[in-house]
């Protein structure tokens, strides 16, 4: 989110207003800790004994597929289905399979895994395949391999010119040697004592305020640390990549009598550029009746009890664009006063000022009755399905991350009738990694079932980090950055159970990645309701500090999974930026079912910015700025008007969603329109709750949803939809 001095002179007013009113499938096996790498220069299936359901003739037999030798195939009768099988031996471990199809390929296929050659299990599926060389990642253990061919894609039979399968034990890297234990933070980790003096404590607050206020891409990162006890007399200001934490089991066990401050000095009272940073599990005994956070996007409040008021905007009502707040209480009322938008989850507050465009609350106790669009809140008495983020706290002397329960239909705080719930992870049983580790370094210490905390700083990786196991938590704290070279993706997650990933930042390298990343292989389709994986305060950018590049920031593959706040931002400002020079046609997709998306923030993407796949989808709160910077309408989309921001697939038949908007500033060709914000198949189970469209000034969206509503035209104004259909 930017504001151009045209559209500060435009909302100006409006704030003085405001104060006064695809298709694959990979088994979802657990990977044991210790698990070889996938050996990718032996072909285990050559020469190994092949039949088949049917051949074409004596020339294309099965075993033709199996010999090295491209020049030959196995093809097969002109029927559904067919298959193929290879005999790999017992208790063969295979982790990635190359399909090298002849131009007569399967459209629809199945590759199984089995003991006996009759009960097989799938480890990939498609209904979509485009034939070539295919490269399938799927670990699993058996003895025969089967490729099963349910939909032709031509009038003649299966071809395969060779089935190249490469194995492993049954899972992801070795553990090589253990990672020592250490509970060494590094030098970007500051940690204060009680016991200091006041003056010290404010003296190293501001030298790190110093480095960090207006570095908006800059490489300082900092987590600024509390251990329990009462500190009086201090303002923490919050700059850049600063994460600010209380190292108590619960938000009490800190107290700071003063303020943790975030204002926009640096960029002349205007805060719609305050990014990245944080504020988790203290509390805090405001110096002048309200603790101001006049914040924007990736910058949450987690776990903190602010005794009096709370302050969103910035000094002077200068505009913003936040927000997110959850498992917090505000004894006093928060004022959001400039604030276009803003969500907060499973709280309780005292009371809530104002709202200018779009409020939301799930959860929340003493917010404000569902009123949109006059006043613009929307409430929701619970929040469906949550887990809380993952932090750091003191168990007496040593280290723990406490990884909070599973929640549903929650509402309020965690910890507001006692300690919070869950389970507590020695800090043993992480590797403490620093931004000089390498990413075979990284992959090592997930090898041997270890977890990961990434202390502050920017990582290059050269390798994607895997994350295989079941209940892995990754914790970053102070906003590590996670850069992928040479066009990788950083980080892929097995389709497991209870993976928690929190605190991090992915951004695009110079080389474009298929993905940032992706949660669970393309076409799972196991469920993990019980105890599903979690996002949580992870960050997307491509742009900003340099060109950047990626197809889509994040894919969301894995059943069950909890999105909790995200931002996924193509770079509108900054160094590498333009419509060609940080390409991203996509935020986020999601593949799989029953995800559950509670603050979602995705703007300037080149095409949808979302697209919903997977059935039994719901967001509470979405939050969009479409590009702003194509050149023109043709060199948008050339077949229609612009792409929607969120898109719900025609085959999706159930998803609902709440509290959202999409917002457009056409810089570049003031002249563009954009067909639609949001877009989806008209069915009674896929529902839309409180939406809304608004041109910033230039450009403009014609209808909200679908055919529906009005033409935002140029004025900045919502046109809003209650709701649909």
């Amino acid at each position: 989110m930017r504001a151009s001095p045209l559209r500060r002179r435009l909302l100006a007013g409006i704030a003085t207003m405001a104060l006064a009113v695809t298709g694959m499938v990979v088994t979802p096996s657990a990977a044991p800790a210790s698990a070889a790498a996938c050996e990718t220069t032996t072909d285990i299936a050559l020469n190994k004994p092949a039949t088949a359901s049917s051949v074409q003739g004596n020339g294309y037999l099965p075993a033709k597929a199996v010999d090295g030798d491209a020049a030959t195939r196995w093809s097969s009768q002109s029927s559904d289905p067919q298959w193929i099988q290879v005999d790999l031996g017992p208790n063969t471990a295979v982790c990635r399979v190359v399909v090298n199809w002849q131009t007569s390929y399967a459209r629809a296929f199945r590759l199984e895994l089995s003991d006996d050659g009759n009960q097989w299990t799938t480890l990939y599926s498609t209904t979509a395949n485009t034939g070539g060389i295919q490269t399938i990642d799927a670990a699993g253990t058996g003895r025969y391999l089967r490729v099963y061919g349910t939909q032709r894609a031509t009038g003649y039979g299966y071809s395969i010119k060779e089935l190249t399968v490469h194995g492993g034990s049954s899972g992801g890297g070795d553990c090589q040697t253990p990672p020592p234990v250490s509970q060494d933070f590094g030098p970007n980790v500051v940690v204060f004592d009680p016991s200091m003096s006041s003056t010290t404590i404010q003296s190293r607050l501001d030298a790190i305020f110093a480095q960090t206020e207006s570095a908006q891409f800059g490489n300082y990162r900092y987590a600024v640390m509390f251990k329990p006890g009462t500190y009086s007399g201090i303002n923490a200001n919050t700059g850049f990549y600063t994460s600010v934490l209380g190292l108590g089991r619960n938000p009490d066990d800190v107290t700071i009598n003063g303020d943790v401050t975030v204002d926009a000095g640096w960029f002349g009272g205007n805060a719609t550029q305050n990014f990245w940073r944080s504020l988790d599990n203290l509390a805090i005994v405001p110096s002048h009746t309200a603790n101001r956070w006049a914040v924007s996007q990736a910058a949450p409040m987690r776990r903190v009890h602010i005794r009096g008021d709370l302050n969103l905007a910035p000094n002077g009502y200068g505009w913003a664009s936040g927000g997110y707040i959850a498992d917090s209480k505000i004894d006093g009322n928060v004022g959001p006063y400039s604030q276009q938008q803003w969500y907060t989850r499973d709280s309780q507050i005292g009371g809530w000022v104002n709202g200018v465009w779009n409020m939301v609350f799930s959860g929340v106790k003493g917010a404000p009755a569902n009123s949109f669009p006059s006043p613009p809140y929307t409430t929701l008495s619970t929040t469906p399905v949550v887990r809380e983020k993952p932090y750091l706290y003191l168990n007496g002397g040593d280290y723990h991350v406490f990884v909070p329960s599973l929640r549903t239909n929650a509402s309020g705080t965690t910890w507001s009738g006692g300690s919070t719930p869950g389970t507590s992870v020695p800090l043993t049983q992480f590797y403490l990694a620093r931004p000089s580790d390498s990413a075979a370094t990284l992959n090592n210490a997930l090898s041997c079932g270890m977890n990961l905390l990434f202390t502050p700083g920017v990582y290059h990786l050269s390798q994607t980090l895997k994350v295989t196991r079941p209940d892995t938590v990754v914790l970053g704290i102070g906003y590590p950055t996670l850069i992928p070279d040479n066009g990788i993706s950083a980080m892929t997650v097995a389709d497991v159970d209870g993976v928690k990933l929190a605190g991090l930042l992915f951004d695009a390298g110079p080389v474009n990645s298929p993905s940032l990343l992706q949660v669970g292989p393309a076409g799972v389709t196991a469920g993990h309701a019980a105890n599903p994986t979690t996002l949580q305060d992870v960050f997307f950018r491509v742009g900003g500090a340099g060109p950047g590049k990626v197809t889509t920031a994040l894919i969301v593959n894995s059943a069950n999974t909890i999105i909790d706040h995200i931002w996924a931002w193509r770079a509108d400002h900054g160094s590498g930026v333009g419509w060609t020079v940080n390409p991203a046609d996509t935020g986020l997709i999601v593949n799989g079912a029953n995800v559950s998306a509670y603050g979602l923030f995705v703007e300037h993407f080149n095409k949808y910015e979302v697209i919903w796949n997977g059935q039994g989808g719901r967001t509470i709160f979405f939050q969009n700025e479409m590009p702003y910077d194509p050149p023109s309408q043709a060199a948008w989309r050339s077949d229609g008007r612009g792409y929607a921001a969120y898109k719900v697939a025609d085959s999706v038949t159930s998803h609902e969603a709440w509290g959202m908007g999409s917002y457009c500033v056409f810089t570049a060709d003031p002249s563009i329109v954009s067909e639609r914000g949001f877009e989806a198949p008209t069915s009674p189970n896929v529902k839309f709750h409180n939406i809304l469209t608004i041109s910033l000034g230039k450009g403009s969206i014609e209808h909200v949803i679908n055919n529906t509503g009005a033409s935002t035209g140029t004025t900045v104004k919502p046109v809003n939809v209650v709701s649909y259909p």
